[in-house]
């Protein structure tokens, strides 16, 4: 085999290599998710929510692949959610004192913030509140991927 031959398959298998990595980060955490909770679930738990909200994909951050759509209820007990999330890996739900719709204001503002838990569904969630977190202490619900720093949606419940 020639050199020029050796480095284009070289080449070419970076390339498949790196592109399969991407593939598979992105795959993972949806062929991994547990089963998601039903409507049913959801509006059972949702009933004694005290707010009220929704996720919109039109946000200053949320782009084809960080975004959220749907309903979102906080409660005392559960945060509930019945739309769709972008997948991905490693999301966390918090709550902030401030609205925010971007990495640089979540990045800023992260100290002020409490992390309620984790997101491990894509199509419907219910995040357990810990004891100890009082929602009505905060004005709005972010979801963040932990892993790779990357905002994917926010709503703002209380003015």
């Amino acid at each position: 085999m020639s050199i020029r031959t050796i480095v284009i398959l070289i080449a070419t298998h970076c390339v498949v290599a790196v592109l399969g990595f991407g593939v598979g980060i992105y795959a993972l955490p949806i062929l991994t998710a547990p089963p998601a909770p039903s409507e049913s679930e959801i509006k059972a738990m949702s009933s004694q929510a005290k707010y009220t909200t929704s996720f919109r994909r039109d946000l200053k951050d949320s782009d084809a692949f960080h975004w959220g759509e749907g309903t979102v209820t906080i409660g005392s007990e559960f945060i509930t959610f019945m739309g769709k999330l972008a997948p991905g890996p490693d999301y966390k739900l918090y709550l902030s004192p401030e609205y925010v719709e971007t990495e640089d204001d979540f990045n800023r503002l992260k100290t002020t913030m409490v992390r309620v838990g984790d997101v491990k569904t894509f199509d419907n969630f219910v995040v357990d509140v810990p004891a100890g977190i009082d929602p009505s202490s905060y004005n709005s619900v972010i979801v963040w991927c932990e892993s790779f720093g990357e905002f994917i949606t926010s709503a703002m419940y209380r003015e």
